[in-house]
């Protein structure tokens, strides 16, 4: 009985180990993990708007260099409607993909859809936006989201005169009227801007050498839903009415399609081009770009499409081959479930002084588009 009882429990122990080694981090969907093959799988890219040139580019990055691998794409934007990307991805997965690639509009409100996909074993990138409240999303590619706020308020900094170009103090005593924007608070990555820039700003806000006319200096006052630049050009113009007619000197804006909506309260406000604030923005989008050449937009940060396009597809490669994919964080992106295992990429400040260095010398626009 006893020689019986101790076989029984290594049965049950090898049983249990085995099991354990199944159920390991999802990858490569049934075919990989049956030792088949998935060259040429349907791979589901799901992109939240067609109304942002940033995120066009971004959906035929991914695409085309999943092609170039042999891959199926099934591409499809959303325009920031939710029920819309839920259904897409939905289909997607109904469609037979192997791995899905989610940009969201909301990340949070994909849980039941993507739990269908880790019913059917397809592994979830979350891409540039995290998906939060899921167990499901398997991996995260974005850039280092709080260093982007970060270079956002140094630009501002430097573009006030507070900083020179190397970074130091110029002993500017101000003070400097600003206002603050933030971006969508149903996006992940803007409570990250935000954080990035105000940690950068409070020590100039605490001591007087920037000042707020409005007063609003919360997350939630200066947040713009879906960073739609209507909502942000009428928060303007609602600032520059409640700020007592105090002339600014600098506008924090995390996102250039918001700058633009900015610039044009400020001109219809009364400011002429030669003496508009300092603003900022993010994605190097073409109509910034000549704004900075035209010397309106103070400066924008250059996050690398193709870069993170080429990472994200690496992630899927490697997935579908039954393979780990690289990771250089394990710690920042907590979703509310789980830490989600990261790739972050770097970014950069882009002004009048160095836009044909990094954008024209490296072939992300020609010099015919900045015309």
């Amino acid at each position: 009985m006893n020689r019986n009882y101790l076989a029984g429990i290594a049965a049950a122990s090898i049983l249990t180990l085995s099991l354990t080694a199944c159920g390991g981090s999802r990858g490569g969907g049934d075919a990989a993990a049956e030792g088949g093959s998935n060259e040429g799988a349907k791979i589901g890219v799901a992109m939240p708007t067609q109304q942002s040139e940033r995120w066009i580019a971004d959906g035929e990055n991914v695409k085309s260099q999943l092609e170039d691998l042999g891959y199926e794409v099934d591409l499809q934007y959303a325009n920031d409607d939710i029920p819309t990307q839920v259904s897409q991805i939905e289909n997607m997965i109904n469609g037979g993909v192997k791995a899905l690639v989610v940009a969201s509009i909301d990340g949070t409100t994909l849980t039941s859809v993507l739990d269908q996909a880790e019913s059917q074993d397809i592994p979830v990138i979350a891409y540039d936006r995290l998906i939060n409240e899921s167990d499901t999303v398997d991996y995260y590619t974005t850039f280092d989201n709080e260093e982007v706020g970060v270079q956002q308020a140094t630009s501002l900094l430097t573009g006030l005169g507070i900083l020179d170009a190397e970074g130091k103090e110029t002993g500017a005593a101000g003070p400097f009227d600003v206002e603050l924007f933030a971006g969508s608070p149903d996006d992940n990555n803007a409570t990250f801007f935000w954080d990035g820039a105000m940690k950068t700003l409070k020590p100039y806000l605490d001591s007087g050498v920037l000042r707020v006319p409005s007063g609003q200096t919360d997350f939630e006052q200066a947040a713009i839903l879906r960073w739609l630049p209507d909502t942000a050009q009428d928060r303007m113009e609602d600032l520059l009415t409640v700020g007592g007619g105090e002339r600014l000197e600098g506008v924090l804006s995390p996102y250039d399609g918001l700058s633009i909506g900015i610039i044009s309260a400020l001109t219809s406000g009364g400011y002429s081009a030669d003496e508009l604030p300092v603003v900022t923005g993010q994605d190097a989008e073409v109509g910034s770009v000549k704004s900075i050449i035209a010397g309106e937009q103070y400066s924008t940060i250059f996050k690398d499409v193709r870069e993170l396009g080429k990472q994200a597809v690496t992630m899927v490669d490697a997935l579908m081959k039954g393979e780990e994919p690289e990771v250089n964080d394990t710690e920042t992106y907590d979703n509310g479930v789980k830490v989600v295992p990261s790739y972050l990429l770097e970014s950069e400040i882009v002004t009048v002084d160095n836009y044909e260095e990094s954008l024209v010398e490296t072939g992300y626009y020609t010099e015919d588009e900045l015309k």
